[in-house]
């Protein structure tokens, strides 16, 4: 078994069983299903969300396996992957609490807990309108910025984020960065728990990541000039040298994000 409480809550649970405290705790649920449960509960007086893992299962296991897709078998992934963005500065949720018990990867019990993220808005609905009504240039270049020096950043050490989408980041002081009081964005990415972390990976899960986001901004009105700014910034290369190096690369990205777009597209005309 693995257990770690900050002070606050390793004293108010004091001599209780902590993995039956968090089963117990009620608040607004953002999912609730058979193997999982995520929800905001109030604690002292704060805010905080609790991601609870159930065993899978073998069936589930081996289904995840058989499609070529890695199965999210607990809360260790997002454990690990906050501790890995902290070491990067790179800005996330604060972990709170973490447990894991059970042997078996198909019937483990685990948890963890983090700090709100209060008084933030996700970049997917503060650039939703951007399209009618164009944001300053100077904001808009500093959020490409922001994001693609994360990106990068991400990348270089071996991390995907599996779910890299507008809308897991949260933009703090809105209202501030908006009236362009705040020179440097912060934005701290959330929803980790798909998150891979891997010494030398695989080039599909970064286009993978990379398509992500590009198909989430497909339609806020960028500009082609705005798109090159993020390549050349991502790349660290000059933009005519990285559409000649990695063109391969970018194309793979291109022709993803567009997929992508169009199976959702398709999925909205269906009704699904």
């Amino acid at each position: 078994m693995t257990l770690w409480l900050r002070d606050d809550f390793a004293k108010a649970w004091n001599g209780d069983d902590p993995f039956s405290q968090v089963d117990a705790l009620e608040g607004k649920d953002y999912r609730n299903v058979k193997t999982r449960r995520t929800l905001r509960f109030e604690f002292q007086d704060k805010g905080f969300f609790a991601k609870i893992h159930h065993g899978v299962g073998w069936g589930e296991i081996f289904k995840n396996l058989l499609n070529f897709k890695l199965p999210i078998l607990g809360a260790e992934n997002e454990w690990l992957a906050i501790e890995r963005l902290k070491n990067l500065n790179i800005e996330t949720m604060t972990a709170v609490g973490y447990g894991s018990r059970g042997l078996s990867p198909a019937s483990r019990h685990s948890f963890i807990l983090t700090e709100a993220l209060d008084n933030t808005i996700s970049l997917e609905d503060y650039c939703a309108d951007w399209s009618k009504n164009r944001p300053s240039f100077p904001n808009k270049l500093r959020l490409l910025r922001q994001i693609a020096v994360t990106s990068k950043t991400l990348h270089e050490n071996g991390i995907c984020h599996r779910d890299y989408y507008l809308c897991h980041f949260l933009l703090h002081e809105e209202d501030a960065f908006t009236k362009g009081e705040v020179e440097t964005p912060k934005l701290s990415l959330i929803d980790l728990h798909r998150a891979l972390i891997h010494k030398n990976l695989n080039r599909r899960w970064i286009v993978k990541d990379i398509a992500g986001l590009y198909f989430s901004a497909m339609h806020i009105g960028l500009t082609q000039r705005d798109l090159f700014r993020f390549v050349r910034l991502y790349s660290g290369k000059k933009l005519k040298q990285t559409l000649l190096d990695d063109a391969a690369y970018w194309s793979e990205v291109r022709r993803k994000a567009i997929a992508l777009d169009r199976k959702v597209n398709r999925a909205q005309e269906n009704g699904v």
